[in-house]
C-alpha cells in the first residue's frame, strides 16, 4: 500500500473511533448502535463496489473533487444502509487512495473494527482473540478444510455453511461474524491470513502485541504469564500469549511474534542434527 492509501487508512481509522467510541452499547444522536449491523453494511458496500469496477474506480478517482465522490455515494445509499454505516463510507470515499482496491480494502477492514469495537463494548474482546487463533490453529492442521474454505469456485454461501458446521454456537457472536466474513470475502487470499490480521487487529486494539505459542505440553498459567514477560522484554512492548498444544514438536516451544520466529522446539533440532549427520 503506497503513501497515500496509507495515510488514508489512518485518517479513516481515527474517524472511525470518533464514530463507535459511544456505540458500544451507548447512544449515537439518540440512537442505539446496531455495531454488528453497521459492520455488515460496510462488507455489502465493499462487495459493491468489488462487483462494480466503474463505481469503484470512480469513487477512487483522485481527479475528481472529494466532495462529488462523498455527494455520489451518499445518493446511491440513502436509505439503503444505516446512517453511520453511510458517514464511515463517505468518510472513506472523500480520502485520497493510491488504487481503487485499497478503498475496497479499507472499507473491509473498517467492518472489521467495528466488529472488535462490539466485542470490546461487551468485555469479549480476549474471548474472540483466544477464539480466532484457536480457528487458526485448526486449519494449520487440517488442510483439506482449510482448501474447502479457500474454494473460490464454490459459492461463497456454500462455504459459510461448511465453517458454520465447523464452529456454529460454539463461539462469541463476534468471531463467528468475523470468521464468517473471513471466508465469504472476495478480497481475502485465504482465511487463515485473514484470521491471523484478525488476531493481530484484535491485539492492536489493547495496545498489544501478540505472541502464537506452539508447545509440547499444556502450559500452566505461570508459565504463560513468565514467558508473557520474558517477551515484553525482549520486544520492550506488550505481548499477550496465545498457546495451542502439538505433541509432534516433542518438545520446547514455536514462537511467533509478527513476522518472526523462534524456534526452540525439539523436533527442529533433530532435523538439524540428522542434516549435520548426513553431511
Amino acid at each position: 500500500m503506497h503513501a497515500a492509501s496509507r495515510d488514508a487508512v489512518d485518517r479513516l481509522r481515527h474517524s472511525l473511533d470518533e464514530l463507535v467510541r459511544d456505540g458500544r452499547g451507548g447512544l449515537l444522536r439518540g440512537r442505539r448502535m446496531d455495531l454488528p449491523g453497521i459492520a455488515r453494511e460496510l462488507y455489502a458496500v465493499a462487495d459493491l463496489l468489488t462487483e462494480q469496477p466503474r463505481l469503484r474506480r470512480t469513487l477512487a478517482d483522485p481527479a475528481s473533487p472529494a466532495a462529488g465522490r462523498s455527494g455520489l455515494i451518499g445518493r446511491l445509499l440513502q436509505g439503503k444502509v444505516s446512517a453511520p454505516a453511510l458517514e464511515v463510507v463517505q468518510q472513506a470515499v472523500a480520502l485520497r487512495w493510491s488504487s481503487p482496491w485499497d478503498l475496497v480494502d479499507a472499507l473491509e477492514t473498517s467492518g472489521d473494527e467495528v466488529l472488535l469495537a462490539a466485542a470490546e463494548g461487551d468485555n469479549a474482546l480476549d474471548e474472540v482473540e483466544d477464539q480466532l487463533f484457536r480457528m487458526e490453529r485448526i486449519l494449520d492442521a487440517q488442510s483439506d478444510l482449510s482448501a474447502l474454505l479457500d474454494e473460490s469456485v464454490v459459492p461463497a454461501d456454500r462455504r459459510v455453511r461448511l465453517l458454520d458446521d465447523v464452529v456454529g454456537g460454539k463461539v462469541h457472536p463476534v468471531t463467528q461474524a468475523l470468521l464468517e466474513h473471513a471466508v465469504a470475502s472476495q478480497r481475502k487470499p485465504t482465511a487463515v491470513l485473514a484470521i491471523d490480521a484478525l488476531i493481530e487487529a484484535a491485539a492492536a486494539r489493547r495496545n498489544r502485541s501478540l505472541a502464537r505459542v506452539v508447545a509440547a505440553t499444556e502450559l500452566t498459567d505461570d508459565q504463560q504469564a513468565r514467558l508473557s514477560r520474558v517477551l515484553s522484554e525482549i520486544y520492550g512492548r506488550s505481548v499477550d500469549v496465545r498457546y495451542a498444544v502439538d505433541p509432534a514438536i516433542r518438545g520446547g516451544l514455536m514462537v511467533r511474534v509478527g513476522d518472526e520466529i523462534i524456534d526452540g522446539t525439539v523436533a527442529t533440532r533433530l532435523i538439524r542434527i540428522r542434516a549435520e549427520f548426513a553431511q
